[in-house]
């Protein structure tokens, strides 16, 4: 599948998505940083309702479909956060949710999904397991499948991040987010180029899943033999085909972040921000500690969610 420039998302579409989210998802603010840097801000999705921004794209989607269809369920394959977005989202819509999780997700993202109702299956460790069970699941049960991102619908939802990067501080010079199959970057870098198109937009992802970087070397999608990293959010082993065409027009360049710098990262935010991120979360934040990236003040470093429990930071964090 080839996307052309007729299927990217519009201004129109993102601000949309805004209206429909409006008193549904938390506007989250943007914190000064001035441990990371002069003119460096948060925006700090981990305060997000269901831990991260997955639930901007999830009820964007789920908030158009016809109420019959709504009704007769939704299923998203996911490896966390995703997940526990299409659960708050059916919750709050009044329809019932599946979804399929990795045999490897984590105790706090299974937990999450299951006390917003969902009902939860388990399936293999990678993308493509999730999704072969989902689709046999909308098969069996007539339910509506919900993209995790390569979707116009998700993609507008995830881009009024930066929508209200640009609307709360209109001055931003570049802005940083994290990469997995690009829902949320091509959103974001959507967003603020359609609005901004002199700001500068970075993507960072684990050096483990290289998926956007492989992309955009090769001019087309590229699906990685495997992927590793602790930052379980960003493991696609493939960028989206959607998503990728938004990237390859808006975003200005990707970064690769090691697990080593997330950990800092995390211990960062925990200690200087007061804020529990999840490696995926913290990746920007490791890109800009690091010094890899070419930043221009005002810089905005999207923090995409902190959907990690106890047990999970103190292992992670060694």
């Amino acid at each position: 599948m080839t996307a052309t420039a007729s299927d990217l998302v519009t201004a129109a579409d993102i601000e949309s998505a805004a209206r429909a989210l409006n008193g549904v998802a938390v506007r989250t603010p943007l914190l000064p940083a001035p441990f990371l840097g002069e003119g460096v801000w948060l925006k700090p999705e981990m305060l997000q309702r269901g831990g991260a921004f997955k639930l901007r794209g999830a009820y964007n989607f789920l908030s158009r479909l016809e109420p019959r269809v709504r009704a007769r369920g939704v299923v998203a394959p996911s490896s966390g956060n995703h997940a526990q977005a299409v659960a708050l989202a059916a919750k709050l819509l009044g329809a019932p949710a599946i979804v399929v999780m990795p045999t490897t997700v984590t105790a706090a993202k299974r937990a999450g999904a299951e006390r917003l109702g969902a009902r939860v299956e388990l399936a293999g460790t990678t993308t493509a397991d999730r999704m072969e069970r989902a689709l046999e699941i909308v098969q069996e049960q007539g339910a509506t499948l919900v993209p995790p991102y390569d979707d116009p619908l998700i993609i507008a939802g995830q881009g009024t991040v930066g929508l209200e990067i640009v609307q709360d501080l209109p001055e931003v010079a570049t802005v940083l987010v994290p990469v997995g199959g690009g829902g949320l970057s091509a959103g974001v870098s959507a967003a603020v180029k359609l609005h901004r198109p002199r700001v500068r937009v970075i993507g960072v992802e684990p050096a483990g899943a290289p998926k956007l970087s492989r992309a955009r070397t090769a001019g087309i999608p590229v699906r990685l033999d495997r992927t590793s990293s602790i930052a379980d959010g960003l493991l696609a082993v493939e960028i989206g085909h959607l998503t990728f065409a938004h990237l390859q027009r808006f975003i200005d360049d990707v970064v690769l972040v090691d697990d080593a710098a997330m950990r800092r990262a995390m211990r960062v935010l925990l200690d200087r921000a007061k804020l529990v991120a999840e490696p995926s979360g913290a990746i920007t934040v490791a890109a800009m500690m690091e010094g890899n990236v070419n930043a221009v003040a005002p810089t905005v470093l999207v923090l995409s969610g902190g959907n990690i429990e106890w047990e999970g930071l103190s292992t992670t964090m060694g």
